[in-house]
């Protein structure tokens, strides 16, 4: 590299927009990859950039008052702006909005994550509460703590987590679920039936086909008549990416309302890249633009920002797919990515506390699902990534190793 381009690197201004994962970790990846120029982390909230899965857990249960990144940001030379409000980006002045004023780019990369969807006509409502940020944890804490009754609306992974720390902490939980099975729009139905008795077990009120007329103080009240009472009521229904500040950019977006990104994660906008849950990219290995809510691609995707930023051309970005959850003394984990069409085999008896189900597309693994079986999950993610067939009927004996069931 000449002086000339060493000089133009160093002066380069890259901004990031979001100080969550994915935020975080690319401007790491950033430093780590060489570059010298600036970096600034734009968030919303006023506290240090935090690790959001403890939220449900440990954090909740007040075991730990919370979960900051372990990173020397001065050290870095990383520039944290934290507690401003980006309000809009122009992309053709390489301008960012926010309410503290103008911000100059060279560079920017959206990284604002996901926000819940709120349940209609609960705003404002007092003792409803979501789960996604550090202060929302904090607000539930004393709600566990007193050992309310609580209603959870929507059994999903986010409800089935909270209705797990609300059991442990002593709570009355009720589950309101407007589906006839947890985690419907996840996960078949033959595979989310056995889930059904985990609420049952765990002493959880698992009301399925139910949907919420309306809240008030101390009560949810469902379509049938049915009052339920709630000292409070936490919504997990969903979230959808914070991209709401993007309209009128030119930015484009998808119909989940996610910035589309291209395989090196670049969006339609010059100089403008998109990583985490508020975007989606194409998948060359399923044939499908995948929109990921999971804490892996917050941590993957960076890397790729980084080196396209930077001006290298990165591999393309096509992770398999992996998330985990901890609920009702379980350990889910899925890796990969299931269809309707997938061939559905079940690698264990889903009565008991550990087993697996398989998807396979054209003989080989697509997607997995392990409870409780961590080297199933460990095994699958390297037969995806290689696209390895198996044997349908060894990959459905549960007392051989998956790898095993490889034909080749």
């Amino acid at each position: 590299m000449s002086e000339q381009q060493k000089r133009v690197e160093t002066e380069r201004r890259v901004v990031i927009v979001g100080a969550g994962m994915a935020g975080v970790q690319t401007a790491v990846a950033l430093r780590e990859q060489g570059f010298t120029g600036t970096v600034t982390v734009i968030g919303a909230e006023p506290h240090p950039p935090y690790d959001r899965p403890p939220l449900s857990k440990a954090v909740l249960l007040g075991t730990a008052d919370g979960s900051a990144f372990d990173i020397d940001f001065e050290a870095l030379g990383i520039a944290l702006r934290l507690g401003v409000h980006v309000t809009g980006v122009r992309p053709a002045d390489h301008e960012l909005d926010t309410a503290a004023g103008p911000v100059a780019y060279d560079s920017l990369v959206l990284a604002t994550g996901a926000e819940p969807i709120l349940l209609p006509g609960s705003e404002g409502v007092p003792g409803v509460h979501v789960l996604r940020t550090l202060d929302d944890a904090e607000r539930l804490r004393p709600v566990l703590a007193e050992r309310h009754d609580v209603v959870v609306v929507g059994a999903g992974w986010i409800g089935a987590e909270f209705a797990t720390a609300a059991r442990e902490a002593g709570c009355a939980v009720t589950v309101v679920e407007a589906a006839d099975r947890p985690l419907a729009g996840a996960l078949p139905a033959e595979v989310a039936a056995p889930m059904t008795a985990w609420y049952a077990d765990a002493g959880v009120a698992l009301r399925t086909r139910a949907r919420v007329r309306r809240v008030e103080p101390g009560a949810v009240f469902l379509d049938d008549g049915t009052r339920l009472p709630a000292g409070a009521v936490v919504v997990g229904i969903g979230a959808r990416p914070a991209t709401a500040w993007l309209a009128g950019s030119g930015i484009a977006l998808g119909t989940h309302h996610e910035v589309l990104a291209d395989d090196h994660l670049r969006t339609s906008a010059p100089d403008v890249y998109a990583v985490g849950d508020c975007a989606s990219f194409p998948s060359g290995r399923y044939g499908e633009r995948l929109l990921v809510h999971h804490w892996d691609n917050a941590v993957q995707g960076p890397r790729t920002v980084a080196s396209t930023v930077i001006g290298e051309t990165p591999a393309v970005y096509d992770p398999v797919p992996y998330f985990w959850s901890e609920q009702f003394g379980r350990f889910v984990q899925y890796a990969g990515h299931h269809a309707p069409g997938d061939e559905l085999i079940w690698r264990g008896d889903p009565t008991t506390p550990a087993w697996t189900v398989c998807w396979l597309r054209d003989g080989a693994l697509s997607a997995l699902l392990a409870v409780g079986r961590p080297r199933d999950l460990a095994q699958a993610r390297k037969l995806i990534e290689s696209s390895t067939p198996l044997d349908p009927t060894l990959a459905a004996d549960p007392s051989i190793p998956l790898k095993k069931a490889a034909t080749a």
